[in-house]
């Protein structure tokens, strides 16, 4: 009888839970794993910036062509001194302000072919535009030449020296001229440069 009351060594006996403490039967919380600060720190970090950029600028200084902008101005100064030529001898009066559509013409096709936006290409284009006035002056001064003399403008050229070019541009020379080729020179460069009208 007295063996009864004893109790069983088999017999796992738990613990009463305390009032307002936690269950013997809860699973315990699971542990937070440890963060160190250089853990913290790289989630914390925020990404790089990314690079901005702006197309418009990269597009109009990735496109620039100086010899494709040389050689559409050097065109088109041909093409207004043959232009400024023939009007002249046509009307047997030396229009001044062509010296200005000239200049215009030069920046224009510098300007569409080059793509520039520095000053080089409007020097490039004030330098043509003037190239392209003077070579019209002479080529009207070479015609009324070969016609006065009664020979071909091959022959003329044929027979051309740096002396009779040097008398002819003289004679055909005006004080007003300079004013039309700095006009001329100005719409050069001005037009020859992506947004230089602007």
């Amino acid at each position: 009888m007295a063996d009864e009351h004893r109790p069983s060594p088999f017999v796992r006996t738990l613990p009463q839970p305390t009032e307002g403490g936690p269950s013997p039967f809860a699973r315990p919380p699971s542990p937070r794993p440890a963060t160190s600060p250089m853990a913290a720190a790289a989630v914390a970090r925020p990404a790089p910036p990314r690079p901005v950029t702006r197309p418009a600028a990269a597009a109009a200084s990735g496109g620039a062509n100086l010899p494709m902008g040389f050689l559409a101005g050097l065109m088109a100064a041909g093409l207004g001194a043959a232009l400024w030529a023939g009007i002249t001898v046509l009307s047997n009066f030396q229009i001044g302000w062509m010296a200005v559509g000239v200049g215009a013409l030069v920046g224009v096709a510098v300007r569409t072919a080059g793509k520039g936006t520095t000053i080089t290409f409007g020097l490039l284009g004030a330098v043509l535009a003037l190239g392209g006035c003077l070579v019209g002056n002479f080529l009207t001064g070479a015609i009324v030449l070969a016609r006065h003399w009664d020979i071909s403008l091959a022959t003329f050229f044929s027979r051309v020296t740096p002396d009779l070019t040097a008398r002819l541009m003289t004679a055909m020379f005006s004080p007003m001229d300079l004013l039309f080729y700095a006009l001329a020179i100005w719409q050069g460069y001005k037009f020859s440069i992506v947004g230089g009208t602007e």
